[in-house]
């Protein structure tokens, strides 16, 4: 008596099994996997094994029958197409992940530009995939027949359908926004294809082990029974095997469940690369288990169609548990598949169908209502699928179904190719050569299929569909595709647009966007004007995401940032409503300026980032260009002066190294912004100089944080790529502070020669005179006895004193600066300070200050102590004329390696900034006549100088009060030379 079993047996374990996937997924999402499982190249490959449908399950082994060798080629199309991955699949993966383009529907839509596109592929896909949906529902109703051995396999097949649903929905539309990566179907899909391979592989080694006990025993068999040897050969040499081969090369990218696995749900693009051999792998195992399946159910002589053998087996053997296992094995195989072609065809049929016709309005949810609308999708496609197969009658053979689906879609494959490596083609030749295509199609397989006619009289020819003919009808129609694609497309004009998105697409592409100046100036008036058509929450959190994408901050303003934001936000909402919903609605609300000021020209820095990320794939001819590009590129950024390149917009292009250091700022938060965008003071500097006539302009000065520098500027016109009729410019900025402290110094120490040597001749000219007239006013004053003669001759000693004092400060001004004349003695900045003091509190004249000495007696430095005090005493004299009554003056020190840092601070009126430049210059005082000569300060350069020292000055000290100065004397520290150690 045949083995069977109860239907809520098979029932309960079917629900079990998909609550078990369910788990899975459930554990993904929640996290509880960990990141590196998720993206390991092996489950991206095992999640690829959603190709291995029931009909993999079952009907390759009804292939095998029918087409002996042949059924290999279900297997190695896919391979093919997967050990061409890096010319084939590689280019598709990385427009699909730039562009985030979800489906076959997508791509054509970006790449011909046109609404019509998508729509047709949409529909042409969701009717030729029909067959393959009827196929897994027919699989699992036919498998519970079998097993069971009842007849109601259309009940079964709709409970199939409503759990499947359920579950379909769960995996793959829980989700608010489309966009996301479902890690859970990944995970799932990749678990049941490890379910497949573990089923299929134990039948196998049932069927070698158990049923022929060894493969010397089905050697043995094959040898009584050398029919079934050559029923494998025969076909392979006679039959449509090539037709099959192409046919399933191209189901591995155009089938919609395979575009999904491989490109829109892929969380790892390096996987790719270990996915063309690990799928290949993958296949090859489930393949070696048909033969000896095949020859097992011939040997035991299997009551059922050869297509389910694999279920059949265990039943003639009396095996429950091999019939169980089969029929989980074959459950997993159609669930999967059904889910995600599912998920998939809802996408498109939302994007290039509903989407099209019909957009929410902005008050409402927007995600709440695309989320539900696609659950409703999924329930209608695999109800249309149901009613497919109940319209079919469950009498179709799967291999018939399975060819009719994959030929189908083998019609996409013009169009694919034609993205990658045909620019010329356009959107006419697509679809009609695609409407031409799929006519062929559905009346050559499509209707016999449905009508159940053996034969068909079109045109006086008979058209049929059997294993005789079906190849036919697919070269056929795949001929007249290309034929129509072809001729249409070569006799008929591109539009720009669809030019743009070619150049896009092709697989040698670098892209070169255009610069165009937005309507739009900031990431604000994006949420603004995207708030008409998506409503204020949803405007605002797709630009905030793009943003967070792009990692901008929400203040960005510069041009090329809102061009890299704008073209992020119709790539997200590509991914959320389709490339001609997302194009719409940015061409429509985020316009570019075309105005009579806009102009046109090529993205130079964006091509740049492309370039570089290029820069390994490059080889030949290309990679030695990109190292000369390379090489003058390097020339400009370490060329030891600022260079900054202009568009005719006045849009920074180019900031090299130098004028990072220059201007303090950075590159990446200058480059394409605009120059009147720069901090101050360099937009007012580099603008006056771009509106100049002139092409240079020497040592303009400018106060940079509290600094002076010099700057000699120079500007060239030059042509920007793909603009015609005006000129960007290259501006070069030299930093010329340094030559220019160095010549205000030699000039000063010129100054002070010069002076030194007329002070020496004027001292020595003017002291005889003046000696005399002081002694015959000496002499006058004695001998006189009038009073008013003694009084004049009093006033003349005086004036004659005056003059001898300013005669021995010039005596003492031109005797400083001969640095070989002063001991290299070692002096204590605290008693020279001391010193000083004393020697200034002598004289009671002036404000009544107090000293604050605060130099440390360990510091030592250098020089002449004399000099030095004298130093002081010119400092800390004209410190305390310029404060007032209870003010401080402060002496301090400070040391470095080789330095000691010599500060005397006051609290006084502080310095003008107009007069600082001129403080050490030669008899310039800011005291009233008679009060000072002017070359104290001078004095005290020369001493500091021929010390080897330097002195600056600070003024005001106190930002707030506007009061205090501060001179810093930085003066060489004493060294013992014996042993080399500072003291």
């Amino acid at each position: 008596m045949p083995m069977s079993f109860d239907l809520s047996q098979l029932l309960l374990i079917s629900i079990g099994y998909l609550i078990l996937l369910f788990g899975v997924a459930w554990i993904t999402e929640h996290g509880l996997l960990p990141r590196a499982v998720l993206r390991h190249p092996a489950i991206y490959t095992l999640s690829l094994g959603v190709y291995a449908s029931a009909w993999a399950f079952y009907g390759t082994v009804g292939l095998a029958y029918q087409y002996g060798y042949g059924f290999l080629t279900y297997y190695l199309g896919v391979c093919g197409a997967f050990l061409l991955a890096p010319v084939l699949l590689n280019p598709i993966l990385r427009i699909t992940r730039t562009y985030q383009l979800s489906s076959l529907a997508d791509l054509f839509s970006f790449r011909f530009r046109s609404t019509w596109a998508g729509t047709l592929t949409t529909v042409f896909m969701l009717v030729g995939v029909l067959p393959l949906l009827a196929l897994q529902i027919q699989a699992v109703a036919d498998s519970v027949q079998i097993l069971t051995q009842q007849s109601g396999q259309g009940t079964v097949a709709l409970g199939f359908c409503i759990l499947i649903t359920l579950f379909a929905i769960l995996f793959g539309a829980r989700h608010i926004s489309a966009r996301e990566k479902h890690e859970g179907l990944v995970i799932a899909i990749a678990f049941e294809s490890l379910v497949k391979l573990i089923s299929i592989g134990a039948i196998g080694l049932y069927a070698l082990f158990v049923v022929f006990d060894g493969p010397a025993g089905l050697q043995l068999w094959l040898d009584s029974n050398q029919e079934a040897l050559k029923t494998l050969h025969t076909p392979l040499q006679e039959g449509p095997w090539r037709t099959l081969l192409l046919v399933f090369f191209s189901a591995a990218f155009v089938m919609p469940h395979m575009y999904h696995m491989a490109f829109t749900e892929n969380l790892n693009p390096r996987a790719m690369g270990t996915a063309s051999w690990g799928l290949p792998l993958f296949l090859l195992l489930m393949s070696l288990a048909v033969p000896p399946i095949l020859w097992a159910g011939l040997h035991l002589g299997v009551p059922t169609n050869p297509e389910y053998f694999s279920l059949g087996l265990g039943v003639a053997a009396g095996s429950e548990w091999l019939s169980l296992l089969a029929f989980v094995g074959g459950l997993s195989a159609a669930s999967g598949l059904i889910i995600v072609v599912t998920l998939a065809l809802s996408g498109m049929v939302l994007n290039h169908m509903v989407l099209p016709l019909y957009q929410p309005s902005a008050d409402n949810n927007i995600y709440r209502w695309l989320l539900w609308t696609r659950r409703t999708l999924i329930a209608a496609i695999i109800m249309a699928s149901y009613g497919f197969y109940r319209l079919l009658g469950a009498e179709q053979d799967l291999a018939n179904l399975g060819i009719a689906s994959f030929v189908a879609t083998v019609q996409f494959l013009p169009g694919t190719l034609s993205v990658l490596y045909w620019p010329q083609a356009n959107r006419r030749g697509f679809i009609s050569g695609l409407i031409a295509g799929m006519a062929v199609w559905a009346i050559t397989l499509l209707l016999p299929l449905v009508t159940s006619l053996p034969s068909l009289q079109l045109f006086g020819l008979t058209l049929s569909f059997n294993a005789d003919t079906w190849h036919v009808a697919a070269i056929s129609s795949l001929a007249v595709n290309v034929v129509v694609l072809t001729l249409i497309s070569l006799f008929t004009q591109r539009s720009d647009e669809e030019q743009s998105a070619a150049e896009a697409c092709s697989v040698d592409n670098v892209s070169r966007p255009q610069r165009i100046q937005l309507m739009a100036s900031s990431p604000q008036e994006f949420a603004q004007q995207l708030a008409k058509p998506l409503g204020n929450k949803t405007a605002q959190y797709e630009v905030e995401q793009a943003l967070h994408d792009l990692k901008l901050p929400f203040d960005e303003r510069r041009p090329y940032a809102l061009r890299r934001l704008r073209d992020r936000l119709e790539a997200n909402l590509s991914g959320l409503m389709g490339p001609s919903v997302a194009q719409d609605i940015i061409e429509t609300f985020l316009p570019f300026k075309m105005g009579r000021d806009g102009y046109v020209t090529e993205d130079i820095h964006f091509i740049e980032n492309r370039l570089e990320d290029y820069h390994s794939r490059l080889t030949g001819l290309a990679a030695e260009l990109d190292a000369l590009r390379r090489y003058h590129r390097q020339t400009l950024q370490d060329l030891p002066m600022g260079v900054c390149s202009l568009a005719q917009d006045n849009e920074v292009l180019m900031w090299n190294r130098a004028m990072q250091a220059l201007t303090g700022i950075e590159a990446d938060s200058v480059i394409g912004s605009r120059l009147s965008n720069l901090p101050a003071p360099w937009s007012e500097l580099l603008g006056r100089f771009v509106d100049d006539q002139s092409s240079h302009m020497h040592k303009q000065k400018l106060l940079v944080k509290g600094q002076t520098q010099w700057l000699s500027l120079h500007k060239a016109a030059i042509d920007e790529p793909g603009y015609v009729g005006g000129s960007g410019l290259v501006l070069l900025i030299e930093d010329q502070t340094e030559n220019q402290m160095l010549e205000e110094e030699l000039m000063h120490s010129e100054r002070l020669a010069s002076i030194g040597r007329l002070a020496a001749g004027v001292a020595h000219e003017i002291g005889n005179p003046i000696t005399g007239i002081a002694c015959l006013a000496q002499n006058l004053r004695d001998e006189s006895e009038q009073l008013e003669a003694r009084e004049a001759s009093e006033q003349i000693i005086e004036q004659t004193r005056r003059v001898s004092r300013i005669v021995q400060s010039l005596v003492n001004f031109a005797h400083v600066g001969s640095r070989h004349q002063h001991p290299n003695e070692e002096v204590d900045l605290a008693a020279c300070s001391n010193e000083a003091i004393h020697l200034l509190s002598l004289n009671r004249k002036g404000p009544e200050v107090k000293y604050v000495n605060l130099c440390d007696p360990a510091h030592r430095v250098s020089g002449d102590s004399q000099r030095l005090v004298q130093v002081l005493i010119n400092l800390l004299g004209n410190a305390r004329d310029a404060s007032e009554n209870g003010d401080s003056i402060t002496i301090s020190t400070q040391i470095n390696e080789h330095q000691v840092l010599l500060q005397i601070e006051d609290q006084g009126s502080g310095i003008d900034k107009e007069i600082m430049d001129r403080l050490f210059e030669p008899f310039f005082t800011t005291k009233e006549p008679g009060t000072g000569t002017g070359l104290g300060l001078a004095l005290v350069y020369s001493i500091v100088e021929e010390h080897y020292g330097q002195i600056t000055i600070d003024s005001p000290v106190e930002h707030t009060s506007q009061r205090g100065t501060r001179f810093t004397i930085t003066l060489p520290r004493y060294s013992n030379i014996s042993n080399g150690a500072y003291a």
